[in-house]
């Protein structure tokens, strides 16, 4: 067990779903565990370090995880994938994009310094592959795939029960960074306005660093969607499909 102190997120319920968040690693990442009170299956997203802990949580939420679903591959996400899977016999599903980020992971985090003079245990290749409008499900708990490249090239956001796991591509007034090999920022502005902002207003979104927000704060605060809207020539309420098509509000 880690002797790093665990932080907590909020925790919204939506009826017998439960959703618990773990902040983890150097990175101070979001875990986020998505479980059914009901079945006590779960699906786990972006374990990017800590697996102990992250398994620990899931016990005490009563439930046991059957899915590892990667938003995307960088090594703050995928670090705990090992551990959480050699616990607990999880699938691991990540979009085939990301592969190469994810099997250079134990030389990035070299690189980076993140490993004490100890060797990092590379993450396993992913079980399945995942793709935009797929589902990801368990008993009781069925998250829509939504690709969202911008971040990398294979960023996925997960969206369903009220709530959007939005990975890096989306965050409290601003949005993950593209500065790094895959990044596109017209390409994740793209993701964000044209497929994330057509979800309903009131969508808790749960992302992979910081604090958790809704789409319609984002919608009418965050500078990186204004800033693109305004470009379009769109007010901040309208939606428009990635046709043209305005849609009702």
């Amino acid at each position: 067990m880690s002797d790093q102190p665990q932080e907590t997120v909020d925790e919204p319920f939506v009826n017998e779903i439960e959703v618990r968040g773990l902040i983890v690693g150097a990175f101070q990442e979001n875990c986020w565990v998505i479980g059914n009170r009901r079945s006590g299956e779960a699906i786990c997203i972006d374990p990017g370090e800590q697996a102990d802990d992250i398994v620990h949580m899931a016990s005490e939420m009563g439930v046991t995880i059957k899915l590892i679903a990667n938003s995307h591959a960088h090594l703050d996400h995928v670090l705990g994938v090992r551990g959480v899977q050699s616990d607990s016999d999880a699938q691991f599903l990540l979009h085939e994009a990301d592969l190469d980020i994810l099997r250079g992971t134990a030389e990035s985090a070299a690189r980076l310094g993140l490993t004490g003079g100890m060797q990092v245990e590379q993450p396993p290749d992913p079980d399945h592959y995942i793709d935009d409008a797929q589902k990801v499900e368990v008993d009781g708990v069925e998250l829509h795939v939504i690709h969202t490249p911008g971040h990398t090239r294979g960023s996925v956001c997960f969206y369903g029960h009220g709530v959007l796991f939005s990975g890096d591509t989306l965050f409290k007034q601003s949005i993950g960074r593209t500065d790094l090999p895959g990044g596109d920022y017209q390409q994740e502005m793209s993701s964000i306005v044209d497929k994330l902002l057509m979800l309903p207003d009131e969508t808790i979104v749960l992302p992979g660093h910081m604090d958790q927000t809704t789409l319609a704060a984002e919608r009418a605060q965050n500078p990186f969607i204004l800033q693109t809207l305004a470009q379009r020539g769109q007010q901040p309420g309208e939606r428009r499909s990635p046709g043209g098509l305005i849609l009702p509000n």
